[in-house]
């Protein structure tokens, strides 16, 4: 190989290769002239064309696992424990704009394809008689009870009190929020199209 010539794997960018050992993901510092590769879990898979990409995914998945810890301890503390993170999301979806929803609806906004696991949690919520079934039609709804209703309110209220004031308080940029929420919902239709072309494989 000349001298001028790439290995395979060289052309990850300087965030990658050699610089990602055994502590890849332990690092909290920025990526640049420390050499230090980015923040990942997964150094084989940041070993690509885009391993910003694997950065983000790593990301993804710690924040979503302290969102799922958070969704349930902020209804805990609204009045109602032992919720799952899955029943705090959809009993709001729920009551969103207090409309009635059919399961398509709620499986079509939450991007979810197993609707057994939705509908298991409208179960257990109507157990709690946070939400009442009707009909639409020849389809079947669902709809917040004025007690669905008022502990969205509380959750709210304590969302609002712990979260929300910590967030500003941090000098967090809502701008800079709501581009990384846009990106995020693009990356979305990546990965969905992604999983499409896998399943043809």
């Amino acid at each position: 190989m000349s001298g001028g010539g790439k290995r395979a794997g060289d052309d990850t960018g300087p965030n990658t290769g050699p610089n990602m050992g055994p502590d890849a993901g332990t690092d909290t510092g920025n990526t640049g002239e420390t050499g230090v590769g980015p923040v990942v879990s997964s150094a084989h898979l940041a070993a690509s064309a885009m391993p910003e990409l694997s950065e983000m995914e790593f990301a993804q998945t710690m924040a979503n696992n302290a969102f799922q810890r958070w969704k349930t301890r902020c209804m805990a503390a609204a009045g109602a424990p032992g919720m799952t993170p899955l029943e705090v999301q959809v009993l709001h979806l729920v009551h969103h704009r207090a409309r009635a929803k059919t399961l398509a609806e709620i499986c079509l906004v939450l991007n979810m394809e197993d609707t057994h696991v939705v509908n298991y949690a409208l179960r257990k919520l109507a157990e709690r008689a946070l939400i009442v079934t009707g009909r639409h039609g020849k389809e079947k709804t669902v709809s917040a009870t004025a007690e669905g209703a008022a502990l969205c309110a509380r959750y709210a209220e304590v969302r609002e009190a712990l979260l929300v004031r910590g967030a500003k308080a941090s000098g967090l940029d809502p701008a800079e929020i709501s581009r990384l929420a846009a990106l995020m919902r693009a990356l979305s239709g990546t990965y969905d199209q992604a999983a499409r072309s896998a399943a043809t494989l």
